[in-house]
């Protein structure tokens, strides 16, 4: 059984960004870092806001890289590195296209699938890690994912997001004690009520 030693979200810096649809993977550590009273730093080495704490009973990482997405690896491969922090305690969660907002898909290992932040993390580090997919729907055609990413939720969908991180903040004991299969089974089932106001 391997414990998570990192938690890695995905997003884009600056207050601009904050609300827009590529940062789910931001708003998911920032939730899990203020539900269990960790303090994200600025962290200059490693180019990103990182923290350090115990949740339900492990010693575990944060990073929020403060590049932009697509240089995401500048930010993760030195942290890793430094820590020596094994690839398969690593979590990183995102936004992902490919799936109805509001949905949520753990999965472990595999390629890029097309996400510009993983796509420079992987050659860094290798592909073995734990992926917290947050769905964030397609727009229908490949010219809007631009607009689409970058643009912030309307908010029937934004209530979709917080129920999905919802669901992961609630299964955190299962994340990072390590029992992946168990978390992926709950998370992967989930569907998000469309119908809460």
């Amino acid at each position: 059984m391997n414990t998570l030693s990192l938690i890695v979200g995905l997003g884009n810096p600056g207050s601009e960004y904050a609300q827009t649809r590529h940062n789910a993977g931001f708003w998911y550590v920032q939730q899990l870092a203020e539900q269990y009273h960790i303090q994200l730093k600025s962290d200059s080495r490693f180019f990103g806001i990182s923290g350090r704490g115990t949740i339900e009973g492990h010693d575990v990482r944060l990073l929020l890289p403060s590049t932009f997405m697509n240089r995401s690896g500048q930010s993760v491969a030195p942290f890793v590195k430094f820590y020596q922090i094994p690839v398969h305690q690593i979590l990183i969660a995102h936004d992902e296209l490919d799936m109805p907002a509001g949905h949520i898909r753990l999965k472990s290992g595999g390629g890029h699938g097309g996400h510009n932040g993983l796509r420079d993390i992987v050659p860094h580090i290798g592909a073995d890690f734990h992926r917290l997919r947050i769905g964030i729907g397609h727009p229908g055609s490949r010219e809007k994912v631009t607009a689409h990413v970058l643009g912030k939720a309307p908010q029937a969908e934004q209530q979709l997001f917080d129920q999905a991180i919802e669901q992961a903040l609630q299964r955190t004991h299962l994340l990072v004690g390590g029992q992946i299969d168990k978390a992926m089974n709950q998370l992967n089932a989930f569907k998000p009520d469309s119908t809460t106001k």
